[in-house]
C-alpha cells in the first residue's frame, strides 16, 4: 500500500511564508479543545535543539527533555528526525515515545505497541559502499563531515571553505551516478543520499497514525527543515503543521514558532492545557 499523499518529491504545495503565519503560542487553547485526540510529532535538530555546526553538538537540554516528558504523559508523542533512529532515541532519552529516524525509513512505535518498520532495507549494501566512497573522497577536506545513518548518508558542508565546495559537490554526484537506486535530498547546509523510493517523513507519520489506531486523531507536527514539509503536507487535511524558524521560504505549515525556545514554551502550554 502506498502512503505518500500529494505531489511527488520536490513538488510540495507550499502555501504561505512563515512570517505571515499566526503564532502557535496563540493557538494552544484551540488545539487542546479539539474534540479529537491530539498526537504530537516533533523534529529534533532546529526544533528541540538549536542548529549547530556539528551534529554531535546538538544536545537536548534537561529542561526541554522534561517538557517533552510532561507532554508525553498527556498525549502520544513521536520524535521524527533525519538522524538515525537509535541516535535520536539516545539523544532524547525518554522511554515510551515513538521514534522515526532516517527521514521516515526507520520506525518504531511507543514501547509496548509492537509497531516497527524498516523501509528499503535491500538498499543498505549500496549505502555501505557509498559511505566508504564518500569518506575516501572527502577525508582530506577540512570541515566536510560524512554522517552515516542506517538508511542515509549525510554530507555536512557548513564548515567547508567556499573554494572546496566544488569537490564536495562532485563527490556526491559521482556517488549518486554510480548508484541509481539512491537519490539526493537537500537540507540546511547538508546534502543526503537516501533510497530512491516513494517514502518520506510524511508517509511515516501517516503509517504510524494508522498502525497506532490514531487514524481519527488530530496530529500536530513541529519542524524546521525542508523535509518537514512532507509531514505538513501529509496531515494538512486532518491536523496542524507548525513551522519553526525565521527562514523566508514558502511552507505548507499553518502556524509558526520562532525558535526552539518558543517550542519549549508551546510544549509547556500544551501540557498544561491538555
Amino acid at each position: 500500500m502506498r502512503w505518500h499523499r500529494g505531489p511527488a518529491h520536490g513538488e510540495l504545495p507550499f502555501v504561505a511564508r512563515p512570517g505571515t503565519l499566526p503564532s502557535a503560542l496563540d493557538a494552544v487553547e484551540r488545539l487542546a479543545e479539539s474534540p479529537r485526540q491530539l498526537a504530537l510529532f516533533l523534529d529534533y535538530d532546529g526544533t528541540l535543539t538549536p542548529i549547530v555546526s556539528r551534529p554531535e553538538d546538538a544536545v537536548l537540554s534537561p529542561e526541554m527533555r522534561e517538557r517533552v516528558r510532561a507532554v508525553a504523559h498527556r498525549l502520544p508523542v513521536v520524535i521524527v528526525s533525519g538522524r538515525g533512529r537509535r541516535n535520536v532515541a539516545d539523544l532524547v532519552g525518554i522511554d515510551g515515545l515513538g521514534y522515526v529516524g532516517s527521514h521516515g525509513f526507520d520506525i518504531i512505535g511507543p514501547e509496548g505497541s509492537g509497531v516497527a518498520r524498516e523501509v528499503a532495507a535491500d538498499v543498505l549494501p549500496l549505502l555501505d559502499d557509498a559511505e566508504k566512497e564518500l569518506r575516501d573522497a572527502l577525508g582530506d577536506i577540512p570541515g566536510a563531515l560524512v554522517e552515516r545513518k542506517r538508511f542515509g548518508i549525510a554530507v555536512h558542508f557548513r564548515l567547508v571553505a567556499d573554494g572546496a565546495f566544488a569537490r564536495v559537490e562532485r563527490a556526491v554526484q559521482d556517488a549518486l551516478e554510480r548508484r541509481p537506486q539512491l537519490r539526493r535530498a537537500e537540507g540546511k547546509k547538508v546534502v543526503e543520499l537516501r533510497p530512491d523510493v516513494d517514502w518520506d517523513k510524511g508517509c511515516a507519520v501517516l503509517w504510524l497514525l494508522d498502525e497506532l489506531g490514531l487514524s481519527e486523531a488530530h496530529p500536530i507536527h513541529i519542524g524546521d527543515d525542508l523535509t518537514d514539509e512532507t509531514v505538513f503536507t501529509a496531515i494538512a487535511d486532518r491536523g496542524t503543521g507548525i513551522f519553526v524558524g525565521s527562514d523566508d521560504r514558502p511552507t505548507a505549515a499553518t502556524l509558526r514558532l520562532d525558535d526552539p525556545r518558543q517550542v519549549g514554551e508551546f510544549l509547556d502550554r500544551l501540557a498544561a492545557a491538555s
